[in-house]
């Protein structure tokens, strides 16, 4: 049988706020840094944008990026200069959060953020000053060191002139079946008035029966010892299929509706299917919102990787949309003096 045709998800079907921004103009350029293999990238595409200079220092998450965007980003953002990158509208960032815990106390915030890849979006955004910027990483970011790491990132950016918001938000929300919690933080060169989206409608969203594939092959079921010692830990074991489970620090076997979160680091069967198998490269995809369109030829350890640092595509077009439309509203109330 041939695999099912998946639904897919277009957000300007969820609300009418982000509907109305299709009566703007949309075409807008911005850069990648950080880029992974284009999940942000993918997002403010759809939202009318084109990209104009990217950057990531992995080879193999470059080798897709180039697979399926036709061309490669520019490798490590340390070592180039601001000055050679194009001018933009907006910058994103999905940058990794490095330790602030080595910091001095009395030599001013640039010597705080000095060493840290969010130096490097700091030196551009000084640079290039862009009309906006959009920058995601973990939730834990906002308590790291009782909070004093992400209150140094927002006065950095406040610093500069940016007006920033900031919020958590779940993949689970914007339409696929990943309970993924990530903080994303939005700034405005201008007095911009900004509401991050808010959560689609339910039948506006994928469930696990949208984005399973059928016939899947042998080598993705676990061996029966794993499969047995997951359904004697299974929490509830009438939950109805298909489900996905995973298993925690104490051993229980929980299922879900979703997967849990996509996770670089985790062991080959951190997350099963009806505690039978482990999810195939393009289910990993789907539960991230990429397109079947997205190519991804890599052993199956690479592209859990790449998936599990990836960002959910339709949470960053959502914010992608409502950026566009609080930018132009901002506009239309300058020339009509509102």
């Amino acid at each position: 049988m041939p695999t099912k045709k998946v639904r897919q998800l277009s957000l300007f079907d969820c609300n009418d706020s982000v509907k109305s921004a299709h009566n703007y103009k949309r075409d807008f350029s911005f850069i990648d840094l950080f880029a992974g293999i284009g999940g942000m990238r993918l997002g403010f595409e759809y939202a009318g944008g084109h990209c104009v200079f990217s950057s990531e220092c992995d080879e193999t998450a470059c080798d897709t990026y180039e697979k399926n965007f036709g061309e490669r980003p520019s490798g490590d953002i340390t070592k180039i200069s601001s000055a050679t990158i194009p001018d933009f509208d907006i910058l994103l960032g999905g940058f990794p959060c490095q330790s602030f815990s080595i910091i001095g106390k009395k030599e001013g915030f640039k010597n705080e953020t000095c060493g840290t890849l969010f130096f490097e979006i700091e030196r551009i955004l000084q640079h290039k000053r862009p009309t906006a910027f959009l920058l995601e990483n973990v939730k834990n970011l906002i308590s790291h060191d009782k909070g004093r790491t992400f209150r140094i990132i927002n006065a950095h950016l406040e610093s500069m002139g940016y007006k920033v918001y900031s919020k958590i938000l779940n993949s689970l929300d914007y339409g696929v079946p990943q309970n993924r919690e990530r903080i994303f933080i939005v700034g405005f060169l201008e007095d911009v008035h900004f509401e991050f989206p808010l959560p689609v409608d339910d039948d506006k969203r994928l469930t696990l029966v949208d984005i399973l594939e059928e016939n899947v092959d042998r080598k993705y079921y676990v061996r029966d010892a794993i499969k047995n010692s997951r359904l004697q830990r299974l929490k509830d074991k009438n939950y109805p299929r298909p489900y996905i489970s995973h298993e925690n620090i104490s051993g229980s076997i929980t299922p879900h509706p979703y997967s849990s979160a996509l996770r670089a680091g985790a062991s080959a069967n951190y997350i099963l299917i009806n505690d039978e198998r482990r999810p195939t490269e393009r289910e990993m995809l789907r539960i991230q919102g990429f397109p079947d369109s997205y190519e991804i030829d890599l052993p199956y350890g690479k592209v859990k990787h790449q998936c599990g640092n990836a960002v959910s595509v339709p949470v960053v077009q959502a914010i992608a949309e409502s950026m566009i439309l609080a930018l132009n509203r901002h506009i239309r109330r300058i020339d009509y003096g509102k």
